[in-house]
């Protein structure tokens, strides 16, 4: 387990960030436009951790060994991070499960023509130190709001380093009603008698129109 997630950046860092990754995006040939959408930053979905992490040094080497799921990650698409605020379905008209698949839950169905299908990869993705009692921070640079947040957690006993994630490994743990137009919502959740390596799984129902969010962030319940 890693001892330490990716540190939480300021609102000010964020537009920093998002402007730099925009001069990467110029000079990158296989870089499609970021899109204005948003993603849980806190704890770090697995495409914002892997962006944070490597978004400036994405080419190391090094990477392949300090952080071997973010490698395959970039190596599968490197848009899966360039666009980490745009993992998104539309029209889904509230049946999630529906629309994804056992297996396929952190790439949301396999959204945007597979441009996230690295982020089910099974395996030892970096964790996030939380508690049992949270709080859950979306970034969204559009300011959609939300009809509603649902925050799941895996099981006690389910390992996401070595199985796939499954809608039967997950617990709902809370529901939550509207949010307005905002750049950064956060609200808490609990869940408790877990311990050790998780994954918070949250549904994000955006306002804006029949568009939602599906996020992986992993973590480590200490």
């Amino acid at each position: 387990m890693q001892p330490h997630g990716p540190a939480v950046p300021t609102r000010r860092t964020l537009r920093v960030l998002t402007i730099v990754a925009a001069a990467l995006l110029c000079l990158l040939p296989w870089a499609q436009s970021a899109s204005a959408h948003g993603s849980i930053i806190d704890p770090a979905s697995r495409n914002y951790g892997c962006w944070l992490r490597w978004g400036d040094d994405h080419l190391n080497p090094a990477m392949q060994q300090e952080d071997p799921m973010c490698w395959q990650a970039w190596q599968a698409d490197p848009n899966a991070m360039w666009n980490w605020n745009g993992l998104y379905r539309n029209n889904v008209g509230g049946n999630h499960q529906a629309a994804v698949p056992d297996g396929q839950l952190c790439s949301g169905g396999r959204t945007e023509g597979g441009r996230y299908n690295s982020l089910d990869a099974v395996g030892a993705w970096k964790t996030t130190d939380i508690s049992t009692n949270f709080r859950l921070h979306l970034y969204d640079q559009a300011s959609h709001g939300a009809d509603y947040f649902r925050v799941y957690v895996t099981r006690q006993g389910f390992d996401p380093a070595t199985q796939p994630l499954t809608w039967s490994s997950l617990e709902l743990v809370r529901e939550t009603g509207r949010y307005a137009p905002s750049q950064d919502i956060t609200f808490d959740a609990s869940a408790p008698g877990r311990s050790g390596r998780h994954v918070v799984f949250t549904i994000w129902q955006a306002s804006h129109m029949d568009q939602a969010y599906y996020i992986c962030s992993d973590v480590n319940f200490t």
